[in-house]
């Protein structure tokens, strides 16, 4: 991103660049702009513009090419918490008409940018413990994703005896990523019945404070 350059005259180049002619790309460059509500920062020299307004600019430029599909790669990553909670719902919004893909490590799964997702798939340790509509999975308060070592097995066939049930895991091997329904157990249970079965807790969160 050329820092000399505003961010009306970066959100145009990218239209132009994916072939639009002179007048098009102006005026998706406007409806983009527009979208991720930056109209105030149009003239501003992306070189001193807030990290925020340049993620959204990036977005917006994308937008205004007009692709059909937009993967999008960690757009809160390195923004402080004010910053990030002002931009999920304008990339909510300027979103919510489109497909998307957006890959994220740390995109709370009650932020405004998951919730209006159509679907949202929770990774812990690289699998998959989770995977449905996002208001769902931040609601469940009963399961959650638990990183454990030792006798994986063991602790799973007393999950089960006691009433928690497996939604998924990583295999035998340990440690191992698991996510586990706690039916009627608390979460203390779990340090309890790992202890007996010479496990080792290494990890737990709750599935509705998981990032997706």
């Amino acid at each position: 991103m050329p820092a000399r350059w505003t961010v009306r005259q970066y959100v145009a180049w990218s239209a132009r660049l994916a072939g639009q002619p002179r007048t098009l790309a102006e005026s998706n460059a406007s409806g983009s702009i527009e979208r991720l509500e930056l109209a105030a920062f149009e003239p501003t020299p992306l070189g001193v513009a807030p990290t925020a307004v340049r993620r959204a600019a990036v977005l917006a430029a994308a937008i205004a090419t007009g692709a059909g599909v937009l993967l999008v790669e960690d757009p809160m990553a390195g923004l402080l918490p004010d910053g990030a909670r002002a931009l999920a719902p304008a990339i909510a919004r300027s979103l919510g008409d489109r497909k998307v893909v957006i890959f994220g490590a740390r995109i709370p799964l009650e932020s405004p940018l998951a919730l209006a997702a159509d679907e949202a798939v929770v990774v812990h340790g690289s699998h998959v413990v989770a995977q449905g509509a996002p208001a769902e999975l931040a609601a469940d308060e009963r399961t959650v994703a638990l990183r454990l070592a030792g006798d994986i097995g063991a602790f799973v066939e007393a999950l089960q005896g006691q009433g928690g049930k497996l939604h998924a895991s990583s295999g035998p091997s340990s440690p191992a990523h698991l996510s586990v329904q706690l039916g009627t157990l608390r979460t203390r249970d779990l340090f309890r019945i790992a202890d007996s079965c010479k496990a080792v807790v290494l990890e737990l969160r709750p599935l509705g404070h998981a990032f997706a």
